[in-house]
């Protein structure tokens, strides 16, 4: 019989100028998606934005979070976030 060992590993990969940096990112930690809109409820953010978050670049994380204030308002007029 075989046994087999699946090992997941996180790779950060180092220059050695700089240390990483973090990735900023509007997770509340509260991942509901509405339906009607497909916005996550906690972030406002779509699916596709959130799965290619972490290879998004800078330019178009801000691009994004530039977004936000106004997609909150449209989903909810009371202006509740």
């Amino acid at each position: 019989m075989f046994r087999y060992r699946i090992v997941f590993r996180k790779v950060v990969i180092l220059s050695s100028s700089s240390p990483p940096r973090a990735i900023a990112t509007p997770c509340v930690q509260v991942c509901v998606v509405d339906g009607a809109s497909g916005l996550c409820l906690g972030c406002w953010r779509t699916l596709q934005e959130i799965g290619t978050w972490s290879r998004m670049t800078d330019a178009e994380r801000a691009a994004v979070m530039a977004e936000l204030p106004g997609r909150a308002e449209r989903a909810d007029p009371a202006g509740r976030s």
